[in-house]
């Protein structure tokens, strides 16, 4: 996983930039995020793999298929991705741009996993705090989890706050047995 993050990330940034210089950052997110699930599907994994299809070919099908969705830088982006074989890395181009582009715009995107969903107040609070502590706007997704037990997991960028009542039970597991 992180080789392809690694071979995504160039990809990524290139794309950040020429989104901001075209002031278009949502737009460029639509699109990565149209072209990544595109690439996903068996299909088109099977076109991409097939030898006796040529590159050209490939991006041909993608961009017909997308219409007018992508515009012409985008799709000069994604000629250059195909010149180098890395089509199907375009999901993982999409989440680490998702990435620069909330850095940039100073938010944050939150999961928030608990056994039960979370009534508005409890969002709200949760925001609020979450706010405080990463000092960005928060996007916040609850996931239900009936193993989280009690209380719930965070997932916050890179940062995972466990105050479910699951991971207290083993820590406390992990700690008798110490």
């Amino acid at each position: 996983m992180s080789s392809l993050t690694t071979l995504a990330r160039p990809y990524a940034k290139a794309a950040f930039e020429l989104a901001l210089a075209d002031d278009a950052l949502a737009a460029w997110d639509d699109m990565l995020a149209l072209a990544g699930a595109m690439v996903s599907e068996q299909a088109m994994v099977s076109l991409i793999d097939n030898p006796d299809v040529g590159k050209a070919q490939v991006l041909e099908i993608l961009t017909d298929a997308a219409g007018d969705a992508f515009d012409d830088r985008f799709r000069g982006l994604l000629a250059v991705v195909a010149d180098n074989r890395r089509l199907p890395l375009l999901p993982q181009v999409g989440a680490l741009y998702r990435g620069l582009r909330e850095e940039a715009e100073n938010r944050l995107s939150v999961r928030v996993v608990s056994a039960v969903p979370l009534d508005e107040g409890q969002s709200q609070r949760l925001k609020e705090a979450l706010a405080r502590r990463f000092e960005r706007e928060i996007q916040l997704e609850n996931e239900i989890d009936p193993e989280v037990i009690g209380g719930a997991v965070v997932y916050a960028g890179s940062k995972v706050i466990d105050g479910s009542l699951r991971g207290r039970l083993a820590r406390l597991t992990a700690s008798l047995a110490n």
